[in-house]
């Protein structure tokens, strides 16, 4: 097979990818809590209800769309909040935890020739500590982190960044995740979209995001296969 061959993949691969905080690691609440103490060391209340509705958006994005509409960032605060949040968050990778039959659902997908690809706003150690939480590295062909885009979900990229990596078209490619902006995402992109709603966002919600299938969380997904999209 040629090297344009082998980036493109076979015409019967196939792409399931994932987000990862709230689809895959049980973390969603922990960045509630510690986006919440980084807004009020900086003085800025914000409510945990919105905090977690803004959960899945890169940190910056995440500040301006909690911050920008009612608050003059000072120069350099937007740096200074995704500094103290990561801080925050650092304490508790070593503690992450997978959430229910995670990493059998990818070993799965992969015995039955998927090619499982992560698409995540982490990088760094935090992405290290959520594969480690994952355990099934065995089972990932690649990762779309943070240093490899542009634009953060809701945008497209990550998701097609993704795509480029397992050399697997749109159409043949499904998108799991977890909160709104995966689902735009992953629309956005052309792939079929599945949410799961163990990051705490509503069906409702989900569903009139793109979200072509909805699961309660991995385990529930697996058990479902045979008649999910990735079937």
């Amino acid at each position: 097979m040629s090297t344009s061959e082998s980036r493109q993949g076979s015409g019967t691969d196939r792409a399931a990818v994932f987000d990862v905080d709230g689809t895959l690691v049980d973390t969603n609440h922990l960045h509630v809590v510690t986006w919440w103490e980084a807004f009020r060391q900086a003085g800025h209340q914000v409510p945990t209800h919105a905090i977690h509705r803004a959960v899945g958006l890169g940190s910056e994005d995440l500040i301006n769309h909690l911050l920008g509409e009612r608050t003059t960032l000072a120069p350099g605060e937007v740096e200074a909040l995704s500094t103290a949040h990561k801080v925050l968050y650092a304490q508790y990778f070593e503690r992450l935890s997978p959430l229910p039959d995670a990493g059998g659902l990818l070993r799965r997908l992969a015995d039955d020739g998927w090619k499982v690809v992560l698409a995540t706003s982490a990088s760094g150690e935090e992405l290290s500590a959520l594969r480690r939480a994952i355990g099934a590295d065995d089972a990932i062909t690649g990762t779309a982190s943070a240093d490899d885009v542009t634009a953060g979900k809701p945008a497209p990229e990550p998701v097609e960044r993704a795509l480029e990596q397992a050399g697997v078209p749109a159409e043949r490619a499904v998108f799991v995740g977890d909160t709104v902006w995966d689902m735009r995402a992953g629309s956005s992109a052309g792939v079929r979209c599945v949410a799961l709603l163990c990051g705490g966002i509503p069906r409702t919600d989900l569903e009139e995001a793109g979200a072509d299938a909805v699961y309660e969380d991995p385990a529930d997904l697996l058990a479902s296969l045979p008649r999910s999209p990735l079937a």
